[in-house]
């Protein structure tokens, strides 16, 4: 595997799993086999590619609990070259067991680790809303952080804490991660939202992504039918932004983007430090 994606933030409703569903389709479609990892209690990545969460035998959670190898428990969808570990709602079992468990927050990647590297380019982690084991786990894994933000006020003010978990997990479980944020559903017809990215970009410089995930309402028709966008409506803005992201993401690009960042280390708790 050349990269592992996890995409959290720990505010919901700011686009993460239609990222990561999007995302994915996107570099399936560039030609790059893509694994999607679904860590979220709520299943909705595995919902959003029409599965049934319910009535599936075999989830991420045999994989975290040592009774199944990822690949065991992977499902091809219909997209081709994206493949996917679902989830249900057994995963809020993990929060409760995990901690008893030695080096519980590396069991993905222990897990990853046993697949043939070769065997996908990209794996794409969707993460819970919240700081628990399944995060954990899924960030020390993770070469890349991505968190996803709207420009609005309190979204904004979350992201300093997305940030300073990315630094902590540096500092104790993964020192090779990076992070990157991603502004998504945006409305540049909306004032306060201009105000905001602007706000973003002095802040944060290097570590904004230059791909802007604009408002688009058929990222959320697509999980209804099954489809990511690239497939339920090819053509639309929000299909071509995702793709413009995957290839600011696709090798050898992602190298350059993961080598530094201190430039912005400096930015980041000038600002957290003020808020």
């Amino acid at each position: 595997m050349s990269a592992t994606i996890a995409i959290s933030n720990q505010k919901g409703g700011v686009g993460k799993t239609t990222t990561c569903l999007c995302l994915g389709a996107a570099l399936a479609e560039m030609g790059h086999p893509v694994l999607l990892v679904d860590l979220d209690p709520q299943a909705n990545l595995t919902l959003s590619l029409g599965l049934e969460p319910l009535e599936l035998r075999r989830t991420i959670i045999d994989t975290l609990l040592g009774t199944s190898p990822l690949l065991g428990v992977s499902y091809e969808t219909d997209v081709f070259g994206l493949d996917i570990v679902p989830a249900n709602h057994e995963l809020v079992l993990v929060n409760k067991v995990f901690y008893r468990l030695p080096g519980f927050q590396f069991r993905l990647k222990q897990a990853l680790d046993r697949i043939q590297r070769d065997l996908y380019d990209y794996v794409l982690l969707d993460c819970p809303p919240s700081l628990a084991p399944l995060t954990l786990n899924a960030l020390a894994a993770a070469d890349l952080l991505i968190i996803p933000v709207q420009c609005e006020f309190y979204a904004t003010h979350d992201l300093g804490h997305g940030i300073g978990l990315a630094r902590q997990l540096r500092r104790k479980a993964n020192p090779n991660l990076k992070h990157r944020v991603l502004i998504t559903m945006y409305d540049q017809r909306n004032k306060i939202s201009r105000i905001m990215l602007e706000e973003i970009q002095k802040r944060f410089g290097d570590a904004l992504l230059k791909t802007i995930i604009q408002v688009d309402t058929k990222l959320r028709e697509g999980p209804a039918v099954g489809q990511p966008i690239t497939s339920y409506a090819p053509k639309t803005r929000g299909a071509e932004q995702y793709r413009a992201l995957a290839e600011e993401l696709s090798s050898p690009e992602i190298a350059q983007l993961m080598q530094k960042q201190e430039d912005s280390i400096e930015r980041e708790k000038s600002w957290m430090m003020t808020n």
